[in-house]
């Protein structure tokens, strides 16, 4: 069962990311507070959803949550300042956007850039321990779905509205065939021909 709360009388806004490990598309931030002491039997980690579930729940975090919002980073600046950065960055112009200061930033993961002068807390495997987390994992992840989703329409020989811009075997083929579109991310080496094939590419 995950935690309503880390700190008990807190206000706590829970943040992650999605798109992380891509080769291709923006990485996606969330932050969620919710109401103290909120629960849901099947809230958790988006990735041990199914897309079905996820939808679901995206609705009850929206009508649920005091706040929340979505930020995205684009493959370009991905390149520029590398994801870890850009990870980051996407959390903070997510929090550029709050309402109402909380108390304490619950990141999901091991690292975390300051932001302003905000307490926060790094939490490995957040997105299964804590509510507002795993309430962030799932508007980030269903947000940047519908943008591969919609992507795919415009590069539809990648497959991304089912990898969502992952280094599954079709979207590798479909590089190695068609090479990389302008929302492919440069400066990712996943596999090992792909720096080549980048050179190689206009």
């Amino acid at each position: 069962m995950l935690r309503s709360f880390h700190t008990k009388g807190f206000k706590e806004a829970g943040l992650d990311e999605a798109g992380r490990g891509c080769l291709a598309g923006p990485v996606v931030a969330a932050y969620v507070i919710l109401p103290p002491d909120y629960s849901h039997p099947l809230l958790t980690d988006s990735k041990k959803l199914s897309k079905k579930l996820r939808e679901t729940l995206r609705e009850e975090i929206i009508k649920e949550a005091i706040e929340y919002h979505v930020s995205e980073v684009s493959s370009e600046v991905v390149d520029e300042i590398n994801i870890l950065n850009a990870s980051f960055l996407a959390m903070h112009q997510a929090l550029d956007n709050l309402k109402c200061r909380p108390d304490l930033l619950l990141i999901d993961g091991n690292r975390f850039k300051a932001y302003k002068n905000f307490h926060h807390e790094c939490i490995v495997e957040g997105d299964s321990k804590f509510f507002s987390i795993a309430a962030a994992s799932i508007l980030a992840k269903t947000y940047r779905d519908d943008l591969m989703t919609k992507f795919a329409e415009e590069f539809p020989v990648y497959g991304w509205h089912t990898n969502m811009g992952y280094a599954t075997k079709k979207h590798i083929a479909a590089i190695k065939e068609h090479g990389i579109t302008p929302l492919h991310r440069k400066s990712f080496t996943l596999f090992s021909t792909q720096l080549d094939l980048f050179k190689n590419t206009p």
